[in-house]
């Protein structure tokens, strides 16, 4: 069992993540700032009633103040149409359902007004000039001169709106290339009056929102403003001019100032998995010798000691934390009570969050399909408690097992393996995909707490299992590797991927990857990088993707300085056209671009022909060739191994199938965790 402690250790443990924050209008009880996050629930106001209760749950878990999703302060600023917006008196009373709701809980919370600018994707998007986003379909219509008196009094009309719905604040979005952010940068913003020309022009837009929204709420409402302290783009702001931006927007009446890191058109990477944690709160610490009102830092914070260290630093005076929030509505009230290893990770894979927000779903998270679904995905009342077995300790697996044992049933899990975690033990061993190893830890905590049965090295068969007399049986066995079925696959430089990630087998200088799938690039990325990973150490992470911490280049861009693989690598697919284009859209490009920066030799289109002493011959083009190399290691897909379920004859004894068992595409641990939790929620 774990050791329990007290508020009291924990307030010792965590001294600065837990000290009160006073504000002038109110007093914060700790430092951890519920970060922005569009999450589609803002988009539809008659559906109000979930993200009220997405935001209560946080409030509940002890949240010192919340933002919610970005809110339009005109049609024009739409992120996509019809989208959410807070330009008119008749949209107030919807949001009161989320203000009491957070207020009930003993909650704060603030909403964001964000106009995309030309970031919308719509035809009536406007910017400080008629200049195109490389990342979004529609040209803008430069604002005129009207235009922008307009949009500032938009900004200042719904900051009063917002106070009418009962929020106890707004942040005005000014970074990640938003309007606010074009205006700022010469890339976007070629105007020739009184708002474009020179950086004191440039910042103009911003400082009158600020000043405008302050005169229109008060000054017992809370104003944070996000302020772009690091584009990350070409031609973007000097550090000289974010700090005289940032000195006048405190002059101006904001009362916090948020950090906001890249723009969405960015070339380095800003919070997937392989960016180190707490990767940008030294430009925050920058920043703090020029302003006065507490600053906020953000990116890649997701657990308490990271969150207390960097305050401990002196780098901010609180954390911004969005996706861990999401992983873990209570991540506040654990790490208070001592049961910080509880906490359910985030592990900045992006996969069910940012990645749904971009295809037009709504978000959850893979560790927590609950999030943004707590009206939905509620337990089934519980009568008498059963027993069920889980077979097969991965992700699905432990999913069902933690949920079914939440809810009271009595639960044994079956593990073959000596450990639990299944395909997450090969994740965590990927450059890059550390944070894996959280959820292991996670749950291993969690199935000690609720005292699951865990029988590692157990192989369970269907005799077993009836001895037992379990009341149900669910399967959660996993995938075996596809057969790629080439003449020759059985010569010694051959091998499957798990012989190559877990270490079982040398591998020489040059290789050739059969399948470049999500467990392909991640071969690709294990074979190249030379440990331990630069997601361990900010200082060569930041040189490897080029970003200055010198602050002397405009954008925060200096040439990137990879370094070289030990390995020459070839990363082979059978379909035509480009390697990694189904992988994940907000996470694929930088696996790309990593594997570029090492010379990875990316094909499509190949035919296998055989594999002998002479290396992997193929045909590329219509061209045979061969690749004379030291191994070959099979990424070829996967098949369910579902030989339990098939297999199963015992009456009256249900067997439920979940995860790769069920279906075996790309090992998709966010679908099985989310399968999982919701079988588990209902029987």
């Amino acid at each position: 069992m774990l050791a329990a402690m007290t508020s009291i250790d924990a307030a010792a443990r965590y001294p600065h993540l837990f000290a009160p924050l006073d504000l002038g209008c109110c007093t914060l009880p700790n430092r951890v700032l519920m970060g922005s996050m569009h999450t589609g629930l803002e988009d539809r106001a008659r559906d109000f009633g979930k993200p009220a209760e997405y935001f209560a749950a946080r409030a509940r878990g002890g949240v010192g103040l919340m933002v919610t999703g970005g809110f339009s302060p005109n049609l024009a600023g739409w992120l996509k149409p019809f989208s959410s917006r807070l330009s008119s008196r008749w949209q107030v009373t919807p949001h009161r359902r989320i203000t009491d709701a957070v207020h009930a809980a003993g909650g704060r919370i603030c909403l964001q007004v964000l106009h995309a600018g030309r970031y919308g994707v719509h035809p009536l998007i406007v910017a400080p000039s008629a200049i195109k986003s490389p990342i979004t379909p529609f040209t803008p219509r430069a604002l005129s001169g009207h235009g922008i008196e307009r949009t500032i009094r938009a900004f200042a009309r719904c900051a009063a709106l917002a106070q009418d719905a009962g929020y106890d604040g707004v942040e005005i979005m000014g970074s990640e290339g938003y309007l606010i952010n074009q205006f700022l940068a010469e890339r976007s913003n070629r105007r020739r009056d009184a708002f474009g020309g020179s950086a004191e022009n440039r910042m103009r837009f911003a400082i009158e929102i600020v000043r405008r929204t302050r005169a229109a709420v008060g000054r017992d409402f809370i104003l944070i403003y996000r302020l772009s302290m690091l584009d990350l783009v070409e031609r973007a702001q000097a550090w000289d001019e974010i700090v005289a931006l940032a000195k006048q927007v405190e002059a101006a009446g904001a009362t916090l100032i948020n950090t906001g890191i890249g723009w969405h058109e960015a070339r380095v990477p800003t919070i997937v998995t392989s960016v180190p944690r707490a990767a940008f709160t030294w430009v925050t610490r920058e920043m703090k010798e020029h302003v006065t009102i507490p600053l906020v830092t953000t990116n890649r914070i997701n657990l308490p000691e990271v969150a207390e260290d960097v305050l401990a630093r002196g780098d901010a005076d609180m954390v911004s934390m969005a996706r861990p929030l999401l992983a873990d509505p209570d991540w506040v009230a654990k790490a208070r009570s001592g049961r910080a290893s509880l906490i359910n990770p985030c592990i900045a894979c992006n996969q069910a969050c940012l990645d749904h927000v971009f295809e037009n779903k709504r978000a959850s998270c893979l560790m927590n399909p609950r999030a943004c679904y707590e009206t939905e995905l509620v337990d089934a009342p519980v009568a008498h408690a059963r027993r069920f077995a889980v077979i097969g300790a991965g992700p699905a697996g432990l999913a069902c097992a933690t949920t079914l044992a939440q809810r009271g049933h009595a639960v044994t899990l079956f593990e073959q393996s000596g450990e639990i975690g299944g395909q997450f033990n090969l994740a965590r061993r990927i450059p890059g995909k550390e944070e894996f190893a959280e959820p292991l830890r996670y749950w291993g905590n969690l199935l000690a707490e609720l005292r699951v049965d865990v029988r590692l090295r157990s192989r369970a068969d269907a005799a077993t299992l009836q001895a037992q007399a379990f009341d149900a049986i669910v399967v959660a066995t996993g995938v075996t590797p596809r057969d790629p079925r080439i003449p020759g696959q059985d010569h010694p430089m051959v091998m499957g991927y798990h012989d190559a990630v877990m270490g079982t087998r040398e591998i020489g200088k040059r290789v050739a990857i059969i399948g470049a799938g999500g467990i392909g690039f991640d071969v690709a990325e294990f074979l190249t990088q030379v440990p331990p990973s630069p997601a361990t150490d900010v200082a060569r992470w930041t040189r490897e993707w080029g970003v200055d911490t010198s602050r002397e280049h405009r954008g925060g861009l200096v040439k990137p300085s990879p370094e070289p693989s030990p390995r020459e690598v070839w990363l082979l697919q059978r379909t035509a056209g480009r390697p990694g284009r189904r992988l994940n859209k907000t996470t694929g490009w930088v696996h790309r671009a990593a594997l570029k920066a090492k010379g990875v030799k990316m094909v499509g289109g190949v035919t296998y022909e055989k594999i002998d002493d002479a290396g992997l011959h193929v045909t590329i083009g219509g061209n045979p060739q061969t690749l004379s190399v030291d191994n070959v290691i099979v990424c070829a897909g996967q098949e369910s191994n579902r030989s339990l379920a098939d297999e199963w004859t015992a009456p009256g004894i249900a067997v439920h199938v979940i995860g790769g068992a069920d279906v075996a595409a790309e090992l998709d641990a966010k679908r099985a965790i989310a399968q999982a939790t919701r079988l588990a929620a209902r029987l």
